[in-house]
């Protein structure tokens, strides 16, 4: 009788990764990301959460990503981006930043909470799949180092790497470094958050080679006025980008 094939190690990895995570699942069943009722699912929300995820969907500007309350037909863009032409190229965002998603935001920035990266860069790949589609890098916005040792991890850096394992777009965080530390911005009107981030931001000395010709996808957790990402824009474009467009999780937008 000819001797019993083993399966290949892979199988037997396979086998024991599954038998490990229904153990997990019965030690620590599955739950919401917002609000941790039980779910099917690992990294999902629940149907209550879901329902109340203040999600962005078409219409909105095709330069802000902020929605329109009503389609007035393709390409419109919003009268606040006429009013000011941002500096990147297009911006695109997974939820208005309020309710659940200000609160999932909040709890990967302040909260060490960096299990839901993975769930908030899946939604940012899926809505900015259109910008994603042309993009050859991924850039997080960078925290001044000072700001960065107090907080422990950059928000922006982990979700981009998050997003790029979802489009498969690489990412780097070499190319765009934060020179100045700066005062919070919340608070600051539109001028003052300009002002405020003026030279904050400097081209790392892998950019001239990594980023000429290129086109870049910034990524930050929440976009407010867009102060930063101009800001941050400006200088990969200097550098030598082709293109800059911005992705975050959330946006604010103006009441309706």
């Amino acid at each position: 009788m000819p001797p019993l094939a083993l399966p290949p190690l892979r199988v037997w990895r396979a086998v024991a990764g599954t038998a490990g995570r229904s153990v997990a699942d019965l030690l620590y069943p599955p739950g919401c990301i917002g609000c941790a009722a039980p779910t099917g699912d690992a990294h999902a929300l629940c149907a209550a959460c879901w329902r109340q995820m203040p999600f962005i969907a078409r219409p909105y500007c095709e330069r802000l990503g902020t929605p329109f309350a009503f389609d007035s037909g393709p390409g419109l863009v919003s009268p606040a981006a006429m009013a000011a032409l941002p500096d990147f190229g297009r911006a695109r965002a997974v939820a208005r930043y309020e309710g659940p998603a200000r609160e999932l935001v909040h709890r990967l920035k302040y909260g060490d909470r960096l299990d839901l990266a993975p769930s908030m860069g899946a939604w940012m790949a899926s809505a900015g799949s259109d910008i994603l589609a042309g993009a050859d890098l991924l850039v997080p916005v960078p925290l001044h180092r000072w700001r960065l040792w107090r907080r422990r991890h950059n928000q922006a850096a982990v979700l981009a790497h998050a997003v790029s394992r979802v489009a498969g777009v690489p990412a780097r965080h070499d190319v765009l470094a934060r020179v100045r530390s700066t005062r919070p911005q919340v608070g600051l009107s539109r001028n003052e958050r300009a002002e405020n981030l003026r030279g904050a931001f400097r081209a790392g000395p892998t950019a001239p080679a990594a980023l000429a010709g290129v086109r870049v996808v910034l990524v930050d957790d929440v976009m407010t006025t867009g102060a930063t990402a101009n800001a941050a824009a400006r200088v990969l474009l200097r550098a030598g980008a082709a293109q800059v467009d911005v992705l975050t999780f959330a946006t604010v937008c103006a009441p309706p």
